[in-house]
């Protein structure tokens, strides 16, 4: 792209002309997954269509991106994660205990919402939580699993549940009043469609 095409279009757009190809190619051979690549390298351009940025050089936006590409690729996997070990949950239970198909939609989706927000807290005060509330494990099976007294997890599950409503607290007050009638109810929060998912066949 000579000088004057540079001038006719915005930073992302001259960004993505420069980059984008690379960066999923970068992507394809460290996922081996060629529509993994595509999703991964899209939605780091969406983020810099969010927050652009401006780069003194070549070599500059593409450690940048690389950075970037490499932080895509952990919430991938941390993601595939959630939904293997729900999968081991669900393989785990009796027919009689396994929770409808709309349930188990609507667990993950919730978990990989909730996952965002455990990251700053301790692996077992996290564990304990999803096991506690999601797999709808007692104190003592969690416990067992953790290696830690049932007391500690209601300490580790007190803990998540707080940290997770002070985060929920945070967007909903970073959010816009929505324009709703006087009754209608507040939007719900991952932790509450994760309690309130229905479990029937």
């Amino acid at each position: 792209m000579n000088a004057f095409e540079h001038a006719s279009f915005s930073p992302v757009e001259i960004l993505y002309g420069d980059h984008h190809a690379w960066l999923q190619g970068g992507l394809h051979r460290r996922l081996g997954n060629a529509a993994d690549a595509a999703d991964l390298a899209h939605d780091a351009f969406l983020r810099l269509l969010a927050a652009p940025r401006r780069f003194g050089s070549r070599p500059e936006a593409r450690v940048y991106l690389r950075a970037m590409a490499g932080g895509l690729c952990v919430d991938l996997q941390r993601r595939r994660q959630i939904e293997r070990a729900w999968l081991d949950a669900l393989a785990a239970r009796p027919d009689e205990q396994m929770p409808s198909a709309e349930r188990q939609v609507m667990v993950l989706e919730a978990l990989r919402e909730i996952d965002a927000m455990l990251r700053s807290l301790p692996p077992k005060a996290a564990s304990a939580f999803v096991m506690a509330v999601a797999c709808d494990m007692s104190d003592r099976e969690v416990a067992e699993e953790l290696g830690v007294s049932a007391r500690m997890v209601r300490k580790y599950v007190a803990r998540a549940m707080l940290h997770c409503l002070r985060l929920e607290a945070r967007q909903l007050a970073a959010e816009p009043p929505p324009c709703l009638p006087a009754a209608a109810p507040p939007p719900s929060t991952p932790t509450d469609r994760l309690r309130r998912a229905p479990d029937t066949a």
